[in-house]
């Protein structure tokens, strides 16, 4: 157990800094629900199981890769361009994970080739900003 936690702590920069930007993070996943939900004529306040249901595979798919891929390590953070590539990665990794969480009995949806890469582009227009301007403002 206790190699598994050192594992972990060796992937997360364990800080406030870092569990505010990982809070953003998780905001902005669910903005990107939230806004593709009303689009598609859903209300979360009528179905927030359904709303909630479409976020789970999404925010699995980011915990699970940006621990794998140390995206809350510092190193994530030295630049503009470190951060955009560490976003960008971690992104692309999790929606794909989303994706196909969706496509199994667990999850309503399904694995869609348009959904695909709209929730890559999304997701990218969303979180590597923010992403770049944590860097920027470490700097």
């Amino acid at each position: 157990m206790s190699n598994a936690v050192g594992s972990l702590r060796s992937q997360v920069a364990l800080s406030p800094g870092s569990a505010r930007i990982a809070l953003v993070d998780i905001a902005l996943i669910a903005v990107f629900v939230l806004v593709g939900e009303l689009n598609h004529g859903i209300s979360p306040v009528e179905s927030p199981l359904r709303v909630l249901g479409t976020f789970a595979p999404f925010l699995i798919g980011w915990v699970v890769v940006s621990v794998l891929v140390g995206a809350y390590r510092l190193r994530a953070f030295r630049s503009a361009k470190a951060a955009a590539s560490a976003a960008g990665a971690t992104w692309i990794s999790a929606a794909l994970l989303g994706q196909l969480l969706r496509s199994t009995a667990l999850f309503h949806g399904d694995l869609t080739l348009a959904f695909t890469i709209v929730s890559i582009l999304v997701g990218l227009a969303l979180l590597v900003p923010w992403r770049v301007l944590v860097a920027v403002r470490r700097g």
